[in-house]
């Protein structure tokens, strides 16, 4: 859900014509409770008119007779299971399926065997174009860091951070479609909607470190919603709050983040005061009523986003050469850039959990793999390596976890005729991500595919297997982080078998008590 307020017009005092003479005169008749304050007084909150709204949501009805639910439906800091390795996490996601052989998977038997038929069986997801002739790397793969690990020519950024990441090469999610890949990465069942996602998992069980931003943040792409659009970071069965709150990829990336100029100031002060006791008053009153308290709870950071937001989205506080480093000079690197560095400088300020998207799906090199990879490529690759580096300049990276990756890979064989116009297609049987920071051994490799790319063959890594290790790297057991619905208690992987990849983490396990 994109976060987009209402415009500030028509004004407050055509919208709330009662709540506008709350001035230092204030009214006779102070509302005797929360509920008939709401219902009479519509003053901005980062230009809301809350009464509206909270009636449109059907949050100004009778008290609910539904029964006490005590899960929490605020954002404020929550003790994590057992010590944590980070505090913040940053998901670069790749959406279309970056092709693994071309980019961090080298394999020289397929080099070696390109043009031949492949003797394996191939599961098409575009059986019209399918073909089985191998289709070698043509791009040169060489070793890079201390650590000598192979990194293609396509990505010479990324080959900068060779000693800080750890590439794992046998991701593995049994499903060559996007969405339901995508929705097993980010929800943790294959093709299920309706769940929330990691994210909003990760908000439910820390809560933010800081009470002036949005906990969870997507940072949208100028081209559109990736595929498979909000159910990246929908909240599922958790309230609203736990969502994934939109930065728009232009400026104004919020709208209306100011209050109207005849509600700034004291008055809204005072207003905000009141209603934070209104707000106090009717929790006792009223304990468990969460979707209120959520919905309440997200219009109150709204007012302090005001000041929060503007500063963190104010990139000309950044020094030139940090603006060059994320490729803010050039015109190919310049927005995804900007949305790296922002992604840091929130961070900075406490957010929990922030999520860069592509527009559409960029990696879905059905064909001119020779054209489209590159382009992509050169996009990215500058800005994600960037993070990294910044991150770890300024003693952030041990704190804070990054990914980078898809959520699938590419075919071994080529897609059409085998010439310069052809592709690859789908594979979720095997591919690579990368990760770093947070806990995260840098300078190493895990997983093997087989010698052609096609499956993961040693030490596979599922999603479930992927987010159990997040999860514990943020202090969290995903076992035992639940929510109630439906009459059950929900977890992220819903009860399927999730094992933390301990190999690339830099501490032992401890158990959870």
């Amino acid at each position: 859900m994109e976060f987009q307020p209402p415009a500030a017009n028509p004004p407050a005092r055509a919208l709330a014509p009662k709540a506008y003479q709350m001035t230092e005169q204030c009214q006779d008749r102070q509302p005797s409770s929360r509920r008939e304050f709401l219902a009479s007084n519509a003053f901005g909150i980062g230009s809301f008119a809350l009464a509206s709204l909270l009636n449109e949501a059907g949050l100004l009805a009778a008290p609910p007779t539904k029964p006490i639910d005590h899960q929490a439906a605020d954002l404020r800091p929550r003790a994590p299971h057992m010590a944590p390795q980070a505090t913040a996490m940053i998901s670069l996601f790749m959406h279309g399926g970056p092709a693994h052989m071309d980019l961090l998977d080298p394999k020289p038997e397929l080099t070696k065997h390109h043009g031949q038929e492949y003797g394996g069986e191939v599961v098409y997801s575009f059986v019209n174009r399918a073909n089985k002739k191998l289709l070698g790397s043509p791009y040169k793969f060489e070793k890079r860091g201390e650590c000598g690990t192979e990194i293609s020519e396509l990505l010479p950024s990324t080959a900068g951070i060779a000693d800080d990441i750890c590439v794992m090469r046998s991701m593995h999610t049994g499903h060559n479609g996007h969405e339901v890949s995508i929705r097993y990465f980010h929800g943790g069942i294959p093709a299920v909607t309706g769940r929330p996602t990691m994210g909003s998992w990760i908000t439910y069980g820390l809560g933010s470190e800081s009470q002036n931003l949005p906990a969870y943040l997507v940072l949208a792409d100028p081209g559109g919603h990736p595929v498979d659009g909000t159910h990246n970071w929908a909240s599922g069965f958790m309230p609203p709050l736990f969502q994934g709150t939109v930065l728009r990829a232009q400026e104004p990336r919020i709208f209306n983040l100011d209050p109207p100029p005849h509600l700034k100031g004291p008055l809204q002060k005072r207003n905000l005061q009141f209603l934070a006791q209104l707000n106090r008053r009717h929790l006792d009153q009223h304990p468990g009523e969460s979707d209120l308290e959520a919905r309440i709870a997200s219009y109150e950071l709204a007012a302090a986003m005001q000041t929060a937001a503007t500063d963190a989205l104010d990139l000309s506080q950044e020094p030139e050469h940090i603006q060059k480093m994320y490729g803010l000079d050039q015109p190919a690197t310049k927005e995804y850039g900007t949305r790296c560095l922002i992604a840091r400088r929130l961070v900075e300020r406490g957010v929990r959990f922030v999520q860069l998207f592509l527009g559409g799906q960029p990696w879905d090199n059905h064909t001119n793999l020779k054209k489209g990879l590159p382009e992509i490529c050169q996009r990215t690759d500058q800005p994600a390596a960037a993070l990294v580096k910044d991150l770890k300049q300024r003693g952030m990276l041990d704190s804070t976890l990054v990914h980078w990756g898809g959520e699938i890979g590419r075919l071994p064989v080529c897609e059409g005729t085998l010439d310069d116009t052809c592709g690859r297609d789908h594979n979720g049987q095997g591919f690579s991500i990368w990760m770093a920071g947070g806990g995260i051994r840098g300078g190493m490799t895990y997983g093997e595919t087989d010698e052609v790319g096609h499956r993961a063959a040693v030490n596979v890594v599922n999603p479930n297997d992927y987010q159990a290790t997040v999860f514990r790297l943020l202090g969290l057991d995903h076992s035992k982080l639940v929510y109630q619905f439906n009459g059950r208690e929900q977890q992220i992987t819903d009860g399927r078998p999730a094992r933390i990849v301990e190999e690339i983490l830099k501490s032992p396990i401890v158990k959870a008590t």
